[in-house]
């Protein structure tokens, strides 16, 4: 069974305004980019394929 998620802290005042303007200043991927970055993650995976010993 899972356990249970913990609460969180509230921000209040000055942390609370950073936090929402760190969150309005996402940056966003072209789709270039996203697919420069798969590509490159599906390379990584392979290559820790190749290394990893699986027992099963």
């Amino acid at each position: 069974m899972a356990r249970p998620i913990k609460a969180t802290k509230i921000l209040y005042g000055a942390d609370a305004v950073r936090f929402a303007e760190k969150a309005e200043r996402v940056e966003r991927l072209s789709q270039e980019q996203r697919t420069e970055n798969y590509r490159r993650l599906k390379e990584r995976i392979v290559h820790a394929k190749n290394h990893i010993e699986f027992c099963w």
